[in-house]
C-alpha cells in the first residue's frame, strides 16, 4: 500500500469496524508497529491513528499491553418502540409550546439543542465567506439582479451530477432551485394539494411539515414508524385509498433518526406510483451518514416522475444562506409556476457561492469532517444519557443525521422539563411538537450538532438531574 496512504483513512477503517461490532468491544487491536508494516506507514502515523479513535472514545489504551476497542455506551441502551399513531386525520395543533421553542431561534444566551442544525466549527465560516466574495466577482450584476425561475444553472448541474453517486441520474433541467428544504417542500405541497386532501406522513414528524399542511387546509394523517427503519408500510396500505400526497424524510428522519432500508423505499415508490398519488421527499438530512457511503433515496427508485425530491445545504453546510432545491419529476412546470407566483427567483449570490464550493471539492472535505464529529457527539451524548438520566429512559439509535429522540418513563412531561431547562439556559424540543395527536408527551428531541465541550457535558447532565426531580416529584 503506498506510504501516502493517509492516517485519516486507516483510522476511519478501524473505527467503521468498531461501530460495526467486526471489532467487538474488549478486543486487541493491532500494536503500532503492526500497523506500520500492515499499511506501510510511520511510526508517527501510526500513533496518530490511535490517537484519532482514542479522541472518538472508540479505544483505549492498557499500560504494557496495547489499545483495546471500548464498550459503546449506546448500545446499552434500550431503543424506542415503534409509534402507534391514531390512523385518523387527527388535528390538535400544540401551539404553545411551539411558541415556546421557537420563540429562542437566534438566542446566544441559551444552548440551542432543540434546532437541528450545525452550529459553529461545524460550519466551514471562513471559507464560505471568501465563496461569497468570489460569487459577487463572478456573477455579471454581482448578484442583484433575478436569477432565472429554475434557479443557478451552477448549481443545478452541481446537484445532478452528485446525484449520480446514489442513483437517480438527474439532469441540469430536472432541478428547480428553492429557498432552502422547507421551501422546496411548501412549493410541492401548494402545487400538489387544494385545502381538504389528505397528506400522510411519518409519526413522529417534523414540525414545520406538520404546520405547514395545517396551514394549507389539509388532513394529516400520522404513520407508524420504527426508529430504525421508517413507516410501517402496511400502515401505508391501509390508507392508501384515503390520501392524496405521501411525505417522507426517508434518510436520518427528524425527530427519531430513521433510515428506510432500500427495500422499503422502492416498495413505497411502487406502492405510491401504482395509485398516481405523489410522494414528496424530504432528504436535507442524506449527506450526513456516519460510516459507509450515502443512502440511495426514494427517487433512486422513481421511474415514472411520481417522486418530488427536495433537498438543501441548511443542515450541512449554511443554515443562514437558506439554499435548497426540488427535482419535481413529472409534476415540474406545476412546482414552477407556484414558484414564479411565491418568489420569482432564489438569492443567486448564495447560489453561485454554494456551487463554487461544491465544484471546488471542498464541500466532500467539509463532510467527511462534519460527519466524524457528529459520530462523536452522539456518542458523547449516550454516554452522558446512560450516566447521568433516569435508569428507564430509551433513546434511538440514528446512524446519520443530526437528531437524538429520547422517551422517558410516563411520570415525565417533557413540556415540564422543557420549562425547567429554559431556567437554566437550555432548550430542549418536547415531543408532542412532533404530532398533531395527544402522545409523545413523555419523550423529546436533542440536536447533537453543536460542537462538544465541558458546558455542553454540564448542561446534558443538569437535564438528567432535572428530568430525575420531575420522576420524584410525579411518583
Amino acid at each position: 500500500m503506498s506510504k501516502s496512504f493517509l492516517y485519516s483513512e486507516i483510522a476511519e477503517n478501524l473505527a467503521s469496524q468498531i461501530r460495526n461490532g467486526i471489532i467487538r468491544e474488549g478486543d486487541k487491536l493491532p500494536s503500532v508497529r503492526m500497523l506500520c508494516a500492515e499499511y506501510e506507514i510511520s511510526m508517527n502515523t501510526a500513533k496518530r491513528v490511535f490517537l484519532e479513535l482514542e479522541s472518538q472514545s472508540l479505544i483505549y489504551a492498557k499500560p504494557q499491553s496495547g489499545y483495546f476497542a471500548s464498550k459503546l455506551s449506546y448500545k446499552d441502551l434500550p431503543l424506542p418502540g415503534e409509534s402507534n399513531p391514531i390512523l385518523l386525520a387527527n388535528h390538535c395543533e400544540p401551539n404553545d409550546i411551539l411558541q415556546k421553542v421557537y420563540a429562542n431561534i437566534g438566542r446566544e444566551d441559551i444552548l440551542l439543542l432543540s434546532y437541528t442544525v450545525a452550529y459553529g466549527d461545524m460550519l466551514p465560516i471562513s471559507q464560505l465567506k471568501k465563496e461569497i466574495v468570489q460569487a459577487t466577482r463572478a456573477l455579471p450584476t454581482g448578484g442583484v439582479q433575478y436569477d432565472r425561475v429554475e434557479g443557478n444553472a451552477n448549481l443545478r448541474r452541481m446537484v445532478a451530477m452528485r446525484s449520480l453517486t446514489w442513483g437517480a441520474n438527474l439532469k441540469e433541467e430536472d432541478l428547480i432551485t428553492t429557498n432552502g428544504g422547507m421551501n422546496a417542500v411548501a412549493l410541492c405541497l401548494m402545487a400538489l394539494s387544494k385545502p381538504g386532501d389528505t397528506v400522510a406522513i411519518e409519526s413522529p414528524c417534523y414540525p414545520g411539515i406538520l404546520q405547514l399542511a395545517l396551514g394549507l387546509g389539509l388532513k394529516v394523517f400520522e404513520l407508524p414508524t420504527h426508529p430504525r427503519t421508517g413507516i410501517k408500510i402496511e400502515a401505508l396500505k391501509e390508507v392508501i385509498d384515503k390520501i392524496d400526497i405521501c411525505i417522507l424524510i426517508s434518510n436520518y428522519n427528524t425527530p427519531v433518526g430513521s433510515c428506510m432500508p432500500d427495500e422499503n423505499k422502492k416498495e413505497v415508490v411502487e406502492l405510491l406510483a401504482s395509485q398516481d398519488i405523489p410522494l414528496i421527499e424530504d432528504d436535507v438530512y442524506g449527506d450526513l451518514c456516519f460510516t459507509g457511503h450515502r443512502p440511495n433515496c426514494c427517487k433512486s427508485f422513481d421511474t415514472t416522475g411520481n417522486v418530488l425530491w427536495c433537498s438543501s445545504i441548511s443542515k450541512t453546510l449554511a443554515p443562514g444562506f437558506r439554499v435548497g432545491w426540488v427535482a419535481p419529476g413529472k409534476y415540474k412546470d406545476k412546482v414552477l409556476n407556484v414558484k414564479l407566483v411565491h418568489s420569482i427567483s432564489s438569492s443567486s449570490l448564495e447560489q453561485e457561492a454554494v456551487a463554487n464550493f461544491l465544484k471546488s471539492g471542498k464541500y466532500d472535505k467539509h463532510l467527511k469532517n462534519l460527519r466524524q464529529k457528529l459520530y462523536l457527539n452522539y456518542q458523547n451524548y449516550a454516554r452522558v444519557i446512560q450516566q447521568s438520566f433516569p435508569k428507564d429512559v430509551k433513546i434511538s439509535q440514528p446512524q446519520g443525521g443530526l437528531s437524538l429522540w429520547i422517551e422517558f418513563g410516563d411520570k415525565i412531561d417533557t413540556i415540564e422539563l422543557y420549562d425547567a431547562a429554559i431556567k437554566r439556559g437550555i432548550s430542549i424540543a418536547p415531543g408532542r411538537m412532533f404530532t398533531l395527536q395527544d402522545q409523545y408527551n413523555n419523550s423529546m428531541r436533542l440536536c447533537f450538532g453543536v460542537p462538544w465541550n465541558a458546558q455542553l457535558e454540564s448542561k446534558l447532565k443538569q437535564i438528567g438531574i432535572l428530568a430525575k426531580q420531575l420522576q420524584r416529584l410525579n411518583s
